[in-house]
């Protein structure tokens, strides 16, 4: 066949495009001129090697739109190794394999040596330390290289390191078997090898790369110096004057620039930036542009520049013409503001890219864009940890690490695959009835007998079987992986399949089969992994599967894409939105190395921090020189300030500082546009305007109103009337929590115990009433809380007040016996006239010799003060009240000698009277019955938040009551009910 460069001088052949141009269509412009005139088969011969999938995919359909023609042999630059060179090489390991060996080997030096590096970080130091080795591989840097650098400044912790690098040095060895890093780069030398004693005759271009790695790096100088080689670089900035090439020397001061990549090889293959040809005629969008972004790219040493190149630009609103920048008050509304624009793009038929290293700005924009039935092309697709298979399979490793707690259970149950096997209905409704009975008896870790138990009552013997086998599953000590992968598929499938039914579910769909396969994965390569712990095993399964990602190709919208920076010299986009443009975000904050710090990384010849800015950088570049492009922002994050992106301060600063090439009128133009998306974006969010509520005093039907309450709920109705009027008319209940938690309720319910069963044995035996066996009691029943924390800090509590407590109640067993009919005593007390009757449960009435009788009321917080009792917490003097009415049974007082509380308080325990000297029971009760005639009265409503204690406490109702909209200075709003 004819050569495909036979006009072209000797030497290294290099060719480039500018940023802007559609790169993949310029390529193919550019291959189909050098080819024309030559026979069809022609184009056959040329080997291509693109960096990406991304890009072969779009090199495909470009050829595929026309016109006919033979396509050229495109490969992946991951992909050096033809059929004679894989015959030669020992195949490669995979990657889940290596990480395995190297796991087991950490593990190893971690349980001889555990001063090195914690457990918890196992799985976090195998992957960085596999990730180093395949950098080392990369970049052909031998452990003897690191081993030999020049440490005399560096600290203890290069031992350590050092301990950690030495356990890999056998991957190094010649004999070793690779993993595919070190695969390519035999095939590498290989291949250069072949080529020194055989130079091919066909065409090789290497087209869309940066050379950012060792391996490509040396593929890319010796394909320039083929007979019929040549590369093709992208977004190579062709206004940059020869002077800034020069200064793109050293890494330490220069990787971070988008066009040191380049620099440096062309410095290599011993050419200029003139050297460097075109590889089309084609132009970018905007020339003018490019001079400008070139221009506030400069590297600092040289920002001079500004000053004596600036004036030569061309005229500035022009050159910015197509550029919105938008500068968004939150993270939220700079997604809403770009989800409009992306939808306006859909409507009008245009292909819009979003490009942003920031997942989470891409959900809350494809969140935003779901209200439009629009789901984008999110190439990254969705993490394999967040499909509904793999939170299943997540949830079931957690059941081998620790006790099965109620929210656990649920969360497993309420699975939108659990029981997917079989008819689900019954499943959902046995469960919701499951979830509110936890929630009702306080059940934090469920056992197989309850569940057993509980579902034999509801005639569902066989759900409850099928359930009780979540239960009892934690697993102490370590056991060989393939036996933790074994219990953990088989669990997850009876999961899915139900009693009777068929665990297909789980793998069904995308996400399932791409679970599947890494599963299946990862039982073959189980032997090679180390005997693990329940902990390490759920935590080694969930960062694999937080590596996998999910895509549909056929649901997404064809024209709505969403791209990683590294996508961005694909083009081919009408509309390209770069957002997320804040430091640490765009670009990314360089990542802690727990090896080698920045000098050691350039000593040994491995890639610095700064490359992946560099990288990101030249993705900007490129990007920034679209026809049509957004740069977008948020001013906050999360409450706090951010720091705009550097290239965003870079292009803002030049313009401002060009005022005679109107440079601050194309930033103002620049905002005003992104204004006007923010001004839409504000829009949308803004609520249909609405009167507030006011303060609501619902006043319904005599006969809908409680005919009785219990004393403890009197101070609610005194505080807070609304929350009566929503509990016992409306019958709205607060939900119970599912995890019980150890708060001031259940403390006080097990206090109560404590004490009651300390009086009941002391009554029986005085001789008892020590600290000491108050303490061996409050172990004993202490020990049913299922909190250890808890259980210790509260046993703290009773050892702080029990010396008090026994001595005062020498005291008050000189005043008045306690009785054993006497604890926890119901009484009920009617108001004929109103058809009302006030219950009550006393925690303790004592009788004196004269049958005098003292009411006791036990409170582990603060007892409520004289004042409150006379006016709002009238507990006790209702219970006084009710006595001398002769409310509760078998107990017929000749007066009531007194009303106290014993306030179990560590660190103030003391007696607080009820002040029955200023409210006798007879005046109590005249102004109970008051009160209750008063609610009675059907213009009487009930006020939200009356008379609570602090404007700033939190009612049960405050939701229902729209409080927030009203505040306690309203006046309430009478709603009459009928």
């Amino acid at each position: 066949m004819p050569d495909l460069f036979t006009d072209d001088a000797a030497g290294p052949r290099v060719f480039a495009l500018p940023p802007g141009v559609d790169f993949p269509a310029a390529l193919i412009d550019g291959l189909r001129a050098r080819l024309d005139g030559s026979p069809p088969e022609a184009i056959a011969r040329v080997e291509l090697y693109v960096a990406t999938d991304r890009m072969r995919r779009r090199l495909r359909s470009l050829f595929d739109a026309g016109p006919v023609s033979f396509l050229p042999r495109i490969r992946l630059l991951t992909d050096l190794a033809d059929p004679l060179t894989r015959a030669a090489l020992p195949a490669p390991v995979s990657p889940l394999r290596r990480r395995l060996e190297l796991t087991g080997l950490v593990s190893r030096l971690l349980e001889t040596q555990p001063d090195l590096a914690p457990r918890s970080a196992l799985f976090d130091l195998s992957d960085s330390l596999a990730t180093l080795m395949e950098e080392m591989h990369v970049e052909g840097v031998s452990p003897e290289t690191v081993a030999n650098l020049d440490v005399t400044d560096q600290s203890g912790h290069w031992q350590r390191a050092l301990t950690f690098l030495n356990i890999v040095q056998q991957y190094f060895d010649k004999d070793a078997t690779p993993d595919a890093q070190a695969f390519n780069r035999r095939a590498l030398e290989l291949r250069l090898e072949a080529w020194e004693a055989q130079p091919p005759r066909h065409p090789v271009i290497i087209a869309g790369s940066t050379g950012s790695r060792g391996t490509t790096h040396a593929l890319m100088k010796a394909v320039a110096k083929l007979p019929q080689g040549a590369i093709v670089l992208p977004g190579f900035d062709t206004d940059m004057p020869d002077a800034v090439w020069s200064k793109l020397e050293d890494p330490l001061t220069s990787e971070d620039h988008p066009q040191y990549r380049f620099a440096k090889l062309m410095r290599e293959l011993e050419i200029t930036a003139g050297d460097v040809r075109p590889w089309t005629d084609g132009q970018p969008p905007s020339a003018a542009r490019n001079r400008v972004i070139s221009l506030a790219m400069r590297p600092a040493p040289v920002t001079h520049q500004w000053l004596s190149e600036g004036p030569n630009l061309p005229d500035l609103p022009q050159a910015m013409e197509g550029v919105t920048l938008l500068e968004a008050n939150s993270q939220r509304e700079e997604a809403l503001a770009i989800a409009l624009r992306l939808r306006e793009a859909a409507e009008k038929g245009t292909t819009a890219a979003l490009i942003t290293p920031d997942r989470m700005l891409t959900r809350q924009v494809t969140s935003a864009l779901d209200r439009w039935n629009i789901l984008p092309d999110d190439s990254a697709g969705t993490p394999a940890q967040l499909t509904p298979p793999g939170r299943l399979l997540r949830l079931v490793a957690e059941l081998f690490t620790a006790p099965l707690t109620a929210e656990l259970l649920l969360s497993l149950l309420k699975h939108p695959l659990t029981h997917a096997g079989q008819d689900r209905g019954p499943h959902l409704l046995t469960t919701r009835e499951l979830e509110l009975h936890i929630r009702k008896t306080g059940l934090p870790y469920p056992d197989a007998e309850t569940l057993t138990a509980w579902a034999t009552a509801r005639d569902s013997e066989r759900w409850g079987a099928w359930a009780a086998t979540l239960c009892g599953r934690q697993q102490t000590g370590t056991l060989p992986l393939a036996e933790w992968i074994e219990r953990h598929l088989a669990l997850a499938e009876a999961l899915t399949a139900g009693p009777d039914g068929d665990p297909a579910p789980l793998w069904a769909e995308n996400a399932g089969r791409k679970l599947r396969a890494l599963t299946e994965t990862l039982q073959v390569e189980a032997e090679h992994g180390t005997d693990m712990t329940a902990r390490d095993y759920a935590d080694l399964f969930g960062a694999l599967v937080s590596r996998e990602e999910v895509r549909d190709r056929d649901a997404p919208h064809p024209k709505i894409l969403i791209w990683g920076t590294l996508e961005a010299r694909v083009m081919g986009a009408d509309l390209l939105i770069l957002a997320g443009l804040n430091e640490g975000a765009w670009p990314e904050s360089p990542a802690a190395d727990p090896w080698l710090n920045r000098s050691m990384r350039a000593q040994a010849g491995l890639l610095l921090p700064e490359r992946r800015i560099g990288l990101s950088a030249h993705d900007f570049q490129q990007a920034a020189a679209a026809s049509e492009i957004w740069l977008t922002r948020s001013l906050k994050s999360d409450e706090a300030e951010t720091v705009p992106s550097r290239w965003i301060n870079r292009l803002t600063n030049l313009l401002n500082g060009l005022p005679d090439r109107n440079g601050p009128k194309a930033l103002e133009e620049m905002r005003q546009r992104g204004a006007h998306w923010t001004a839409l974006a504000t829009a949308a969010e803004t609520p249909i305007v609405a009167e507030p509520a006011r303060r609501p005093s619902p006043a319904p039907p005599a006969k809908t109103r409680p005919q009785e309450l219990w004393v403890t709920s009197i101070r609610r109705l005194v505080r807070d009337p609304y929350a009566i009027y929503a509990r016992y008319i409306l019958r709205l209940k607060a939900l119970d929590p599912l995890m019980q938690a150890p708060d001031a309720l259940m403390r006080g319910v097990v206090t109560h115990e404590v004490i009651e069963t300390f009086i009941r044995e002391t009554v029986a035996d005085p001789d008892r009433l020590t600290p000491d066996r108050l303490m061996q009691i409050a172990r004993v029943l202490l020990d049913d809380v299922p909190f250890p924390t808890v259980r210790a800090l509260w046993q703290a509590r009773v050892a702080r007040f029990a010396p008090w407590f026994c001595d005062s109640e020498a005291d008050r067993r000189q005043r008045a016996a306690p009785h054993l009919d006497n604890f926890e005593t119901e009484g009920a007390a009617a108001i004929s006239a109103l058809g009302f009757t006030l219950k009550a449960r006393a925690d303790r009435i004592d009788i004196a010799q004269d049958a005098g009788v003292h009411v006791y009321d036990y409170k582990t917080g603060g007892a409520p003060s004289a004042k409150e009792q006379l006016y709002f917490d009238k507990q006790l003097l209702l219970e006084s009240a009710m006595l001398q009415q002769g409310a509760f049974p078998n107990i017929a007082p000749r007066y009531i000698a007194a009303a106290t509380y014993i306030q179990l308080k560590p660190g103030d325990p003391k007696e607080v009277p009820a002040p029955l000297a200023d409210s006798p029971p007879e005046k109590t009760w005249e102004e109970f019955c008051a009160l209750i005639a008063a609610y009675m009265d059907e213009e009487k409503g009930y006020t939200a938040r009356r008379a609570l204690m602090k404007d700033t406490d939190i009612a049960d109702y405050d939701h229902l009551s729209r409080f927030g909209e009203w505040d306690v200075t309203d006046d309430a709003d009478l709603l009459r009910l009928t």
